[in-house]
């Protein structure tokens, strides 16, 4: 092997390996045979080894005796050799947590080569094959861990029949499938974890026969159907994971394996769980009284269900709680915060977005746990706690959406309370949501540690204070829907490389916009927009290369837009709204050709828009989620996006003063489906081009200076249910898919059946899924007045058909006017 020892390293391993001695069998990690001296077990576990394997190295021969190599976390990369198969009396091996691959040759000759393997530990190789069925012919083997290996295909059967199999874990292969077996009583197995792969079918009833396991865990798999309730019979299970692993610091969410009802009683007999959670089954009803039998948890997760009534006094009585995570349900009644000083133990504790009404006292001469996650959003407080004074270990901290109002008090100030601007105290702190509110004041400055941020809706004045620049951890800043103002901080690029999420929205910012994109930033969504920005579009955008959203609508940006210098300029770009301004020249058709994430159509990935940051806990590894919301015309309707789909590409130029033709260009992004265009000073004709946008719902092009016929090509838009090009100089016929008075073809009797206007909350909702909604809308120059006109294209859907008479309602009384 060529394999060096770290000079940073401080392992004893590899310190002892540098003494000069003839006796190798002295040195730490090695052991030999007390009769023949040979070397039988080589343990160089986490040594700080590194280098790649040497395949013409005569150390394979040498070690011809080996029966047991640990090599775990070393720090070797490369293909492992096929000379390693020469060690043909290992019965251990642990080759995982390197940069290793096993290819060529791969897992099926590693299985021929070793027949009396017991313990094979292969987790983060790159094996990249599928799970060969001689595996099932290790009868010997105790121990098989081959996780995060890109394995792929059906996993055989048999292996999980193996006599001595006691741990088997191979998850997060999200391409690996097969289905559970019947089990039988005589199976030892101890530990099974299928977590994020493809597994499939029902929890058999037989799983109940596994009598030995402590350890089940099917996150983010495709199981369907009820857990059986022979899962009572495991009485040995210490933890049992049905969720996916998805979390964010706020809910963990659950997939796939659908409770539907009440808490299953089988739990009620597994009396050794120490980590319990069924956080987004779809429960339903009480918390039941019974599962205070199980008095040793540590980590008990009800999140994300349908779960009503009240916090059950036997919670309280947990002496071993860490973790207790009631998010997202419909508890309700008084909560007073001193029942959970019994629990000394608690550091996560989640209550946001229930019905409770939470009470705390002060905090004199009163001991409180030592929390690190602490959400209390919705809990109906008004004011902050008195006890966050002494919270010196919070990293997570959520109290939006309460009622508390007025100045930051003092207690929460770690600068003099009479000096600008407020530092909250907690050193520690990774994420603060004090969202929702009627804070006044100053904007108060997070510790450096900070990453995730948020004092959205408040009514915070004053100016951005530079110190906030100083935050050189922080992922997203959402200061919108405030009264802040002043010019943006320069400073504000120095947080290119770790911000992802900077939101402004609504204030009353003034200035021209600094230059907060440098090359290699990590900036995925900005909204400076409804503030009073002036000057012109920063050159500095386009090093933001990574950037999905957009949007600088309504301030008071002024010039022409440069031509892009390079191919690379918003590949990834899904959402550019910059109408409302005074920009000025023809429209930046250069970028058409380059703006690849909307020339895909259909590309699917996660559901919504969001930019995600993992951190780390003592005990859990957590992911914090910031998703993306915006305000949109969408259809002629301002709509306010809470979260935006993925799938949504849209493009609004609209209220400049961009002027020449329509490039042809445009018909380029084909994944577009919402295109604004109006109130420019557009002319020349409709380019026939924009038949290839073929995801399109709504076009507006009106009030611009556009001349002769409407392509007829247009009429091939089939998921078209917006198009609007009044006040043009349009002549020629209308496309004669077109209907509606005044016309003389009718549309049908829906007109006489307007429904009562939706909210902009159930219009956000019902536009999740973004085509297919049946009606087209249509306003057109006719005279001087208006043409409403409808066409049906599809098969209308009950609640899509009120979310159109909406729309028809709100063009008619707005545009029609």
């Amino acid at each position: 092997m060529m394999m060096r020892a770290s000079p940073c390293c401080n392992s004893r391993k590899a310190l002892s390996w540098k003494l000069e001695s003839d006796d190798c069998c002295s040195w730490d990690g090695v052991r030999c045979d007390k009769d023949t001296g040979h070397v039988i077990s080589l343990d160089l576990n986490n040594s700080c080894l590194y280098g790649s394997f040497n395949s013409s190295s005569s150390l394979f021969r040498l070690l011809s005796n080996l029966t047991c190599l640990d090599l775990q976390g070393s720090g070797f990369a490369g293909q492992i050799p096929a000379e390693i198969f020469q060690l043909s009396k290992l019965v251990y091996l642990d080759l995982e947590l390197n940069l290793l691959k096993l290819q060529n040759p791969g897992l099926q000759s590693l299985v021929e080569k070793f027949p009396n393997m017991e313990e094979l530990y292969l987790t983060q190789v790159d094996i990249s094959s599928t799970v060969p069925n001689n595996m099932a012919n290790l009868t010997s083997l105790t121990s098989l861990e081959i996780e995060e290996c890109g394995l792929h295909g059906e996993f055989p059967a048999g292996s999980f029949q193996l006599p001595n199999l006691q741990i088997l874990s191979v998850q997060l292969n999200s391409d690996l499938t097969g289905c559970l077996p019947e089990f039988n009583r005589s199976r030892p197995l101890k530990l099974l974890k299928l977590a994020g792969t493809s597994f499939y079918g029902e929890l058999l009833d037989s799983i109940g026969d596994l009598k030995l396991l402590y350890d089940f865990d099917v996150r983010e798999c495709n199981f369907s159907g009820p857990v059986p309730s022979s899962f009572g019979n495991l009485t040995e299970l210490i933890i049992c994971t049905f969720h996916v692993t998805i979390s964010t610091a706020v809910l963990w969410i659950g997939l796939n394996l659908n409770l539907n009802g009440s808490i299953p009683f089988f739990i009620r007999n597994l009396t050794q769980l120490t980590y319990l959670n069924l956080g987004s089954c779809n429960l339903t009803g009480h918390i039941p009284s019974w599962q205070a039998n199980l008095t040793q948890l540590s980590l008990l997760a009800l999140d994300s269900n349908g779960l009503y009534g009240s916090i059950p006094s036997w919670i309280y009585r947990l002496m071993n709680l860490e973790t207790l995570d009631l998010d997202l349900n419909y508890i309700g009644g008084i909560v007073e915060f001193d029942n959970f000083l019994k629990l000394q133990n608690l550091n996560w504790l989640q209550l946001s977005s229930n019905q409770i009404s939470l009470l705390t006292k002060p905090s004199n001469n009163i001991t409180f746990p030592k929390f690190q996650v602490l959400g209390l959003s919705s809990c109906d407080l008004y004011e902050f706690p008195d006890f966050l004074k002494s919270e010196d270990e919070l990293e997570y901290l959520v109290l939006s959406n309460n009622k508390i109002s007025g100045l930051i008090p003092k207690w929460m100030s770690n600068s003099s309370f009479h000096q600008l601007p407020v530092i909250l105290p907690w050193t520690n702190l990774r994420a603060l949501d004090l969202s929702n509110k009627k804070l006044e004041g100053s904007l108060p400055i997070p510790p450096p540690s900070i990453f995730r941020y948020s004092v959205s809706n408040n009514t915070l004045i004053g100016k951005i204070p530079q110190m906030i620049c100083n935050l050189s951890s922080l992922f997203s800043l959402d200061l919108s829907y405030n009264n802040l103002c002043g010019m943006l901080p320069d400073c504000l690029g120095n947080l290119n490389f770790s911000l992802s999420v900077l939101n402004l929205r609504r204030n009353n910012f003034h200035s021209n916009i600094p230059q907060i994109c440098k090359k290699g930033g990590n900036l995925k969504m900005i909204d400076f927009s409804q503030n009073q920005l002036q000057g012109w579009m920063p050159r500095s955008l386009v090093n933001c290369t990574i950037i999905g959203v957009l949007i600088l609508r309504y301030n008071q940006l002024q010039g022409a837009i440069g031509k892009p210098k390079s191919n690379f300029v918003f590949p990834n770009l899904h959402i550019i709204d910059i109408s409302y301004n005074n920009i000025t020249g023809k429209l930046p058709f250069e970028y058409f050709r380059i703006w690849k994430a909307m020339q895909i159509i259909g590309k699917h990935g996660q559901m919504y828009m969001q930019a995600n940051r993992d951190f780390q806990l003592p005990k859990y590894s957590v992911t914090s989620q910031y998703p993306y919301s915006m305000t949109f015309t969408n259809k002629g309707l301002e709509t306010a996006y809470k979260r935006i789909p993925y799938i949504f590409i849209a493009m609004d130029l609209s209220s400049n003063n961009f002027e020449g033709e329509i490039p042809e260009l445009m018909g380029n992004l084909k994944g577009i489906q919402l295109l604004n265009l109006s109130n420019n000073l557009l002319t020349s004709s409709i380019p026939s081009s924009l038949e290839r946008l073929t995801t399109l719902e709504a076009l507006d092009l009106s009030q611009n200076k556009l001349s002769r016929e409407i392509p007829l090509q247009l009429t091939q838009l089939t998921f078209l249910a917006f198009f609007n090009v009044s006040n043009n100089h349009l002549i020629g016929p209308i496309p004669h898919r077109l209907c509606g008075s005044p016309l003389l073809k009718k549309c049908g009797n829906f007109e006489d059946s307007l429904l009562p206007p939706l909210t902009f909350e159930e219009i956000n909702q019902d536009s999740k899924l973004l085509f297919g909604f049946g009606w087209i809308v249509v306003v057109i120059g006719y005279g001087c007045g208006f043409i409403i006109g409808v066409a049906i294209v599809q098969i209308v859907i009950a609640r899509k058909y009120n979310w159109f008479i909406y729309l028809q309602y709100v063009v008619q009384h707005q545009i029609g006017r």
